[in-house]
């Protein structure tokens, strides 16, 4: 593979960036509810979601017209999550990717119907692509609605707001982080498949391997709330702690939370060797995300 990781994030985060300021763009809506949108689509972030759909397409040897839009409707409804996690009501949080939270700048009510927004019209964006078959666009709203709902994101973030203050175990804190964090992953790459026209077979490793990377990217989460900096995370530090959150260090210790993140990281590798062909590039994702320290 001759394109470096590096340099395929920096290609392809400026042409997500770009779809996503051209999707907003073109609303007419309220501008304070478009400038609200805007602010937090662009306020920077890892990306990590449309690149795992974008590499499962490499992997795949495909190239797909819509790429870029489904892409840009997953990042979308991650980014809701984070507007409406940053509540008063939820997190309470002042910081977000390094600049203050959408509702410290634009209002809590501003930001709830922002976030509302950016949920919603990821699902229009999704039934109005033009290069994908009436069948896939169903799959792909079905799986969509699945991961990002009450049965994924929203279930998850119930636990977890349930958990706090008690003590879980480690089967309940699983289960809480392949809901809140590993569900949209998991999508990301099961709609970066769907477009690739992967075999049955190859769906089934796919969902393997975003189940295992999902749980090690909340791992990871987890240890570099206990170990990272507000400045490096540009997020706020120690939030877990504080909060009494059950985390992978709390039930296991910095070194257990390693152990198991090391863990989940190998199943992942090895559900991609199950895959096939060259996946090259999901492996260098897979290292990011485990090694990542913001």
């Amino acid at each position: 593979m001759t394109v470096t990781l590096s340099d395929f994030r920096k290609t392809k985060e400026i042409m997500i960036q770009e779809q996503l300021a051209l999707l907003i763009q073109q609303l007419e809506i309220p501008m304070s509810l478009k400038e609200s949108m805007h602010y937090s689509l662009q306020a920077g972030g890892k990306r990590i979601r449309p690149l795992l759909l974008l590499a499962v397409l490499e992997g795949l040897e495909k190239e797909h017209d819509d790429a870029y839009r489904v892409a840009a409707a997953i990042e979308m409804i991650h980014t809701y999550s984070l507007v409406h996690d940053d509540l008063p009501s939820m997190d309470d949080d002042d910081l977000r990717r390094g600049m203050p939270t959408n509702h410290k700048v634009f209002g809590e009510a501003v930001a709830i119907l922002a976030g509302d927004a950016l949920l919603t019209y990821s699902f229009g964006i999704i039934a109005r692509l033009e290069h994908v078959s009436s069948v896939d666009k169903i799959r792909l709203i079905d799986l969509m609605s699945l991961s990002a709902g009450a049965e994924g994101m929203v279930g998850g973030q119930v636990l977890d707001i349930e958990g706090e203050e008690k003590q879980l175990e480690l089967a309940e804190l699983e289960q809480v982080h392949r809901l809140k964090t590993g569900a949209l992953l998991t999508f990301s790459i099961l709609a970066g498949a769907i477009l690739g026209e992967a075999t049955p077979e190859q769906m089934v490793a796919y969902s393997k391997f975003g189940r295992h990377i999902g749980i090690a990217f909340q791992i990871q989460d987890d240890i570099l709330d206990v170990t990272g900096t507000s400045e490096e995370l540009g997020k706020t530090a120690g939030k877990d702690e504080s909060s009494e959150k059950s985390t992978y260090p709390s039930l296991l210790t910095l070194s257990g939370a390693q152990e198991k993140l090391d863990h989940h990281a190998a199943e992942a590798m090895a559900a991609l060797r199950e895959i096939g062909g060259n996946q090259e590039r999901l492996e260098q994702l897979t290292q990011l995300i485990v090694n990542r320290k913001n």
